[in-house]
Order: C-alpha cells, then structure tokens, then sequence
C-alpha cells in the first residue's frame, strides 16, 4: 500500500473477511469509483473479483497454492480468478512452478517477487515493562526469550512445541516462549489460551504495534516458526534483517528461505527444535555466523526498494 501511495496512486484497503459475494464487491467498486483491484490470496481474495468490471491483479498468499489447491471447488473458483487476473505474483519460483503446473495457461502472467523488508524497532520500547506484563523474571541475566510470532490459527500451529518447551523449562527455567500476534480464529484462540495457561515458561502476548515488536525481537535469544504452511513469513525475515536468529519448521515456505545452518535452523519435530536451539546458546560463533549470512541474505534478496519498483510497475497494467 505503501509502494502505491508513493506513485501517486490512492489505495484503500478492505478485509476480505468482511465480504460473502463478488457482487458486494462489485457494488462497491462502482459506488466508489474504483479504477483497479488487488487481491492477496488467491482463493480467499481472488473469488470475490471473479467476473469483475475492474481489472485486477492477484499476490499469491501461500495456503492458497499450499493447501487451498487439494479442494475441488477452490481449485476451480482459482483457476477461473487467475485466468481474468491481468496478472499474479508469487513469492518464490517454486510457488509459480506450484501454480504453473495446475493452470499452465497461466504461467506468462506470473511473476516473481520475494517480499521486501524493513524494519523500524522503536528507540522507546520498555524491555523490562514487557517482560513484568507477561510474568518473566526480570532479575535474570541469562535469560533466553524465544518469540513465536503469527496470527493465531491452526495453519500456523503455535501449540506444535508448548509440550515440549514446557519440558525443557521445568529444566532450564531461563528459557521462555512468547506467543505473539492477533487473534484470527477466536475458537482455536481460547484453545491456544487455555493450554498456555497450564504451560511452564510458555506465554501468550499482548499484541503491539510493529515498532515496538521489532524492538521486542531484537532484544530476545531467537524468533521461531512452527507453521504447518507457509507462503513466505514476514516474520522469518524481519529477524534476520534484525540480527536475531531464526528457528524455523522445516516445510516449503520456510525452507525457501532459510539454509540450514548458514542463515537458520530447520527443525522437524519438537525434540530437533530444543537441541538446535540449546547448541545455538552453546555456540555463540555459530550464532554470530548465522546472523551475518542471514542479515546479507535479506539484504541481496529482499530489498524494500526492489518491491517497491516491481509492484509500481505492475499496477501499470491493470
């Protein structure tokens, strides 16, 4: 939104969520004199424009190619969107070659831009206030805060490691988990609370502003990801643009963007992700190394700057 407020254009945003029918759309697209849409999400945003007045363009999500495309019905409301769209954006090349393969008439119209990054950690965000508001010890100076950060619903799986991180705190009472990020699905929201709650060293956050988040992850051990699909996590390349490691599950998304060893850590079941994460704090050389490589890795190939030019390009031809 930024990048097209910065060419010129007026952007209004609207939450898909909010809307049943293309035909809602439609009505206000033509009220308020909409010239152009852009939908991210493929099937959740993409079905409310099918059959649109207004030319539009798609950015691919990631469960909408991940997972969306096994269900019959979303596979062809997608496969019609993608065929009126003027054109899409995927994150990574396998994420075209995925949607390449299930409507191949589309492949020309599918271009690729990984998500641009910048960071702003706020100069006035209050550590030890934030970690007296979610009962951590402040006292520590050994201290290790690993912070889990995503909307909270089942796709992104924050309760894969409580049982064991849980375990390993009864241990090492030092090392904490944050859950952190908004309430999208509040059923699954009041699970994750009430197993948090009878959870050692496991806490769920308040929200906060992305200022104070980006201060918040530049002063804990490490950020971690246990998502069951992933298209190309903000979160993952926000710390890595940070300085502060990343721990992630090794699945598509986040294997396209973390070597293992060189720029992160892969793990593929809880036990992996608490020996990974106990020789990163034995190991402060490798520690460093992996943040070096990982904070040139977002740099080279997630520049802010670069997006910016590609998306104001591509509003061009709609």
């Amino acid at each position: 939104r930024n990048h097209l407020h910065a060419a010129g254009h007026i952007c209004v945003l609207k939450d898909a969520f909010m809307y049943e029918s293309p035909t809602e759309i439609a009505n206000l697209a033509s009220t308020d004199k909409f010239d152009a849409a852009l939908a991210i999400h493929l099937y959740k945003g993409g079905r409310l424009l099918q059959g649109s007045r207004i030319p539009f363009g798609i950015i691919f999500g990631g469960t909408d190619v991940n997972e969306d495309i096994k269900c019959e019905e979303k596979h062809r409301v997608m496969g019609a969107v993608l065929g009126e769209a003027r054109f899409a954006v995927a994150f990574t090349v396998k994420m075209k070659e995925l949607a390449a393969a299930e409507w191949p008439d589309a492949r020309k119209k599918i271009y690729v831009q990984a998500q641009g990054i910048k960071t702003t950690p706020s100069e006035t965000f209050d550590w030890y206030r934030f970690l007296q508001d979610a009962d951590i010890p402040t006292d520590t100076g050994s201290l290790h805060m690993f912070l889990l950060i995503c909307g909270l619903r089942r796709v992104k799986d924050p309760l894969y490691l409580v049982d064991v991180f849980s375990d390993w705190h009864r241990r090492d009472p030092n090392v904490h988990l944050g859950i952190i990020g908004p309430a999208v699905d509040p059923l699954f929201t009041s699970e994750v609370k009430e197993k948090v709650k009878r959870a050692p060293g496991v806490h769920l956050l308040q929200e906060m502003p992305q200022d104070d988040l980006h201060a918040a992850m530049k002063r804990c051990f490490a950020v971690v990801n246990s998502s069951i699909s992933e298209g190309m996590s903000a979160a993952i390349l926000e710390a890595m643009d940070l300085d502060i490691p990343v721990l992630a599950r090794n699945i598509l998304g986040n294997a396209a963007i973390i070597k293992h060893k060189e720029t992160g850590l892969l793990f593929s079941d809880p036990q992996e992700f608490v020996a990974l994460s106990e020789s990163l704090m034995n190991d402060p050389i490798m520690e460093r190394e992996i943040v070096t490589r990982a904070k040139d890795y977002v740099k080279k190939h997630h520049s802010w700057e670069s997006e910016r030019k590609a998306y104001q390009n591509l509003v061009l031809r709609l």
